[in-house]
């Protein structure tokens, strides 16, 4: 990929909201006239996975959900009467139809589906979404897209087939479709307080889950049991979970690219050996071409404040956007409709793509906002400045490309200043 093309084109034959008309010819006609049932596969049941299901059951009159598929057994049969629960007569999940180990992901896709949910860690996203589009399935997948570039440019391979395929893509990243939101980023975008000057993002929260250890548990399995504490699962919290504050500042930037970042993290409090190799605190400082800056700080630790929100400083004014405020000088404005619930929404959007024969992709953005995370733990964890051209060039895969129930490497914590990042 040429650089100059790298910084704002990165992606963009990713990021047709439409498909071309040629594309069209080829999508699934089967569901065109909306009266056809659309069936669901679920691959990753826990909470999160759970949750995307029974969102997108509620998203359109006529889907179920068909299959699922976990790791573990255990989680899967956790996830059941919760997901026939929620879903009532939606619910047509059989057992045969039931599917755990490393190979779930490939059994739902074959089951008989026609889209599939992708919530399992990360680190898996790749081949998941790789096998589902070629299966010319569509899809809902999490955020983020990857944990290393190599991952997330096969993301961005597989997002141009599904797009040549007329395939639905819709990401996990929520915040755009939620109406408030929009409207404000739309104002800010038109202009509403003038030119942007610089952005001040903050995913600051408390602690989430761990699930222990057991002593029949192999090193691969309580890694992925407790996955967010392992980079090469999660991506660290600035991947898995700031990366929807590190996509609104992308949105508000024309989801262009960075020129590059600097920045510091590290643990202060989670520094037992359960907490894995992750950060609990990431701050940094992203350059744009056109002068703009990203200040953006996220912290997962407990007894602090917390603060989840982007303020927007214009050249006459500025904006809350997740309060959904916009002050410029004179006029002040605030969003006071009444919103449905953005998980929802997103997937009512794709049913609807599918049964227009518009196929959303939501491959640009997802995949140039995860990366913006991975440049960003690259530059907290080497204490170096991360350039968009050095990025790209990194050939790094995080964790091992055969799976068992066996041992597994920790990797050390990362020290800045010593750890060598590529």
């Amino acid at each position: 990929m040429p650089v100059n093309a790298s910084r704002r084109n990165f992606l963009k034959a990713t990021s047709a909201a439409t498909a071309i008309a040629g594309t069209l010819a080829s999508a699934p006609k089967v569901h065109a006239a909306g009266d056809d049932v659309l069936k669901v596969g679920l691959v990753g049941c826990g909470g999160r996975g759970c949750g995307a299901a029974v969102n997108a059951i509620k998203a359109d009159p006529n889907v179920q959900l068909w299959a699922m598929g976990d790791a573990f057994s255990d989680r899967l049969e956790l996830a059941k009467p919760i997901c026939k629960d929620s879903c009532g007569e939606k619910y047509a999940v059989s057992d045969d139809r039931c599917f755990f180990g490393f190979d779930a992901y490939q059994k739902v896709i074959d089951s008989g589906v026609d889209m599939v949910i992708l919530a399992t860690p990360p680190h898996f996203r790749p081949e998941h979404f790789e096998a589902v589009i070629n299966a010319g399935k569509h899809c809902f997948i999490e955020k983020p897209v990857g944990v290393d570039v190599p991952g997330v440019k096969r993301i961005q391979a597989a997002c141009k087939v599904a797009e040549e395929k007329g395939l639905a893509v819709v990401s996990g990243l929520c915040w755009r479709y939620h109406p408030g939101v929009v409207e404000t980023v739309k104002r800010v975008k038109e202009g509403a307080i003038g030119d942007i000057i610089a952005i001040q993002s903050t995913y600051n929260a408390g602690l989430l889950w761990h699930r222990g250890d057991k002593p029949d548990w192999s090193r691969m399995e309580y890694q992925m049991r407790n996955w967010l504490y392992h980079t090469w699962l999660s991506g660290d919290h600035i991947a898995e979970q700031a990366v929807h504050s590190l996509d609104k500042t992308a949105w508000l930037n024309d989801d262009a690219s960075p020129v590059s970042v600097y920045g510091m993290g590290g643990r202060q409090q989670r520094i037992e050996e359960q907490f894995g190799n992750i950060y609990d605190h990431h701050a940094l400082t992203y350059e744009y071409e056109n002068g703009v800056k990203v200040f953006f700080t996220c912290r997962q630790q407990k007894g602090c404040m917390n603060l989840v929100d982007e303020h927007v400083l214009g050249t006459k004014g500025s904006a809350w956007i997740l309060r959904n405020e916009i002050d410029s000088g004179d006029e002040k404005w605030k969003y006071t409709e009444k919103t449905g619930s953005m998980y929802d929404l997103e997937h009512v959007a794709l049913f609807k793509s599918i049964r227009d024969g518009k196929p959303i992709n939501n491959g640009h953005y997802m995949c140039n906002s995860t990366l913006l995370a991975i440049m960003g733990r690259m530059a907290t964890y080497s204490g170096k400045k991360i350039t968009w051209e050095e990025l790209m060039k990194s050939e790094t895969v995080l964790g091992p490309t055969e799976y068992a129930w066996g041992d597994v490497q920790t990797r050390p914590v990362p020290i800045p200043g010593i750890t060598e990042i590529s």
